[in-house]
């Protein structure tokens, strides 16, 4: 087998991990595009080509992710990771692990741990890898790596959520939230709604958006009352789509290009957390991506009594 048909057979699980470490699509597809170029420039054929590339994709992440802490310190409002319609690695023996790890709750909850941790705890728990292996990959010591995924997995379980596990229940739940927002039907979708609901809006500042952070059912309601209206005059279209392995939606303007993606968090029946990605410069990976403001402005003008 040559190098390329090696690396594009080894392509889907390099950038689900270079995903899970980094949050980024974009970035991820950059950590994989030069861990090609390093492998092509390698001047020997390493005994274990899934070794070698899975090494140089951690590492390289971990040195993008480092850097990348300093601006999401810095970002407008609140930072979500950049959705991800389908995840392209496959593995049945492991498929709940896969699932639960690139799910917008579990992102945020890597976000705590330090990009070491990050890296161990995705190469062991996602994808179980040796600790040989992640040794080499995060150039630590065997001990340093178990005293890393010890950490990791503490700081993981404590802020987990238990979300519902009947994932046809979920699907179900979130085809009636969307079905009811597509007619309009504001008071279904509170009655679907947590009396605690989070409703999280990462605009990045280029986006229109109400609070970046919406909390309780009555004000999360408000919200959707106003908004439901400005998507049915603009002539927009909710399209339900798996977002980061959960259920979701793409949002899109009259002419089909995105304008925002939802993801629900759903436990005991009810929806806890919204959390949509408005900014378009995380959206490019969707699709082509709408100018908001102006579907914004249309959908108001549509709603001004003519003359």
């Amino acid at each position: 087998m040559t190098k390329t048909e090696e690396f594009q057979e080894l392509r889907p699980l390099l950038f689900s991990i270079a995903y899970r470490i980094l949050g980024s699509v974009s970035e991820a597809e950059d950590a994989v595009q030069e861990t090609w170029l390093r492998y092509q420039a390698s001047p020997a054929q390493p005994a274990s080509a899934k070794s070698f590339l899975s090494t140089v994709v951690t590492r390289i992440s971990i040195d993008v992710l480092r850097s990348a802490r300093v601006r999401r310190e810095e970002y407008a409002g609140p930072w979500l990771p950049e959705p991800l319609l389908t995840d392209p690695y496959e593995d049945p023996a492991r498929s709940a692990e896969l699932a639960d790890s690139v799910s917008m709750a579990a992102l945020l909850l890597l976000e705590r741990l330090t990009p070491l941790e990050r890296a161990v705890f995705v190469l062991r728990e996602v994808f179980a890898f040796g600790f040989p292996e992640i040794a080499s990959a995060v150039g630590r010591s065997e001990a340093a790596c178990h005293q890393l995924a010890v950490r990791a997995r503490r700081h993981m379980d404590a802020g987990r959520a238990r979300f519902e596990a009947d994932r046809k229940e979920r699907e179900e739940l979130a085809e009636r939230f969307f079905h009811a927002f597509r007619q309009g039907d504001v008071d279904e979708l509170a009655e679907l709604l947590a009396a605690d609901v989070h409703m999280i809006g990462d605009s990045g500042g280029k986006a229109p958006q109400w609070k970046p952070v919406i909390l309780g059912v009555e004000n999360v309601a408000r919200v959707l009352a106003a908004f439901v209206p400005l998507v049915v005059r603009g002539g927009g279209v909710v399209e339900s789509q798996q977002v980061n392995g959960q259920p979701g939606a793409i949002f899109r303007d009259r002419d089909g290009q995105v304008l925002s993606t939802w993801a629900l968090d759903v436990l005991d029946g009810q929806i806890q957390t919204i959390r949509t990605v408005n900014n378009p410069d995380k959206l490019a990976h969707v699709g082509p991506v709408a100018d908001a403001w102006a579907a914004l402005r249309e959908a108001n003008q549509a709603d001004r009594p003519t003359e």
